[in-house]
């Protein structure tokens, strides 16, 4: 079995540092950089960039609101026109950087209350997976399992990798739970651990309340900002290499060559 490992990583705001990126991408798969519209600027994207490049890390760009203030996670209502400009955008920002590094960005993986918004609308879902196809219709869209994203982007034949969370819960309908709850985020590696290799091997979500959601998992994510991202990325890891799974990154996975 192929699984990859994501993290969403060149995140630097007055919310968030960056000081454990360079030791993550000697861990994980893929980055998934932001584009500089929740966190992140042009230097950090240079950076995050030269060292997944020397890593052999695949990079996506990491589109979200532009809202920095609540780093990407207040939910905006915004036009058709204006979602779509702000995917394709991001992209094209992140991609002109990674051409002149001599590399290239090969997915798009939505951030925050954009994400978590997609995964429940399929029209939204359908705007972001159209601007996708806009930019390059060979980037691979990564998008939570069972998600309202992993439909659309399947009906409009975009390449579609499945992730699950290595440090969230879930609820009964396979949405996280809210970061408002204390049951939300899961801050022990082995935990975090233990949660991964279950859902990876029963191809299925793990929800709080114990009930299971068949699905189908291609990567896992791991949050960079979590307290505990470094330790809990290298157990998971770990513990997925003795379990048999091959990782890696999304562009060399069987499925998408």
């Amino acid at each position: 079995m192929e699984i990859n490992i994501n993290c969403d990583l060149g995140e630097s705001s007055k919310l968030h540092s960056t000081e454990n990126d360079p030791i993550l991408l000697n861990i994980v798969n893929s980055a998934n950089i932001a584009c500089g519209y929740h966190a992140g600027d042009k230097i950090t994207m240079e950076k995050t960039i030269e060292i997944s490049k020397k890593n052999n890390v695949s990079i996506g760009a990491h589109p979200s609101f532009d809202d920095k203030e609540n780093f990407g996670r207040k939910r905006l209502n915004l036009s058709s026109f204006e979602i779509s400009k702000l995917i394709i955008d991001q992209i094209n920002i992140l991609s002109k950087i990674a051409d002149d590094k001599g590399t290239k960005v090969t997915h798009v993986k939505p951030h925050g209350a954009l994400n978590n918004m997609a995964c429940e609308s399929y029209d939204l879902a359908k705007i972001i997976s159209d601007s996708i196809l806009k930019v390059n219709r060979d980037l691979i869209f990564l998008v939570p399992t069972g998600s309202q994203m992993e439909a659309a982007g399947i009906k409009l034949g975009l390449k579609v990798a499945t992730e699950i969370f290595a440090d969230r819960n879930y609820e009964d309908d396979g949405n996280l739970i809210s970061r408002s709850k204390k049951n939300a985020i899961i801050t022990s590696p082995e935990v975090a651990e233990k949660h991964v290799i279950k859902m990876v091997q029963n191809q299925s979500l793990n929800c709080f309340s114990g009930k299971q959601i068949p699905c189908e998992i291609d990567s896992v994510c791991i949050h960079g900002d979590g307290e505990s991202a470094v330790n809990t990325a290298k157990q998971i890891k770990e513990g997925l290499i003795k379990s048999g799974v091959t990782l890696k990154t999304l562009d060399k996975m069987k499925k998408f060559i």
